[in-house]
């Protein structure tokens, strides 16, 4: 199961941060909140595996 763990104000931030995660050895997916009305504008739900959640919390944290 996914679970959210960031919400990132817009797509360029949520993909930095995918980034930094995924360098960091965590899966990562992406999901734009409402995305056929506001574009690279939308806030972005930054969710990792469930198993995965604190590591994930800890990189964040750091940024």
């Amino acid at each position: 199961m996914w679970t959210v763990v960031y919400i990132a104000p817009n797509k360029k931030e949520a993909i930095r941060i995918q980034n930094i995660l995924t360098n960091e050895g965590i899966l990562v997916k992406l999901r734009e909140l409402s995305p056929s009305h506001c574009g690279h504008n939308c806030s972005v739900e930054i969710l990792v595996p469930e198993a995965e959640v604190d590591e994930a919390l800890e990189v964040i944290n750091t940024i």
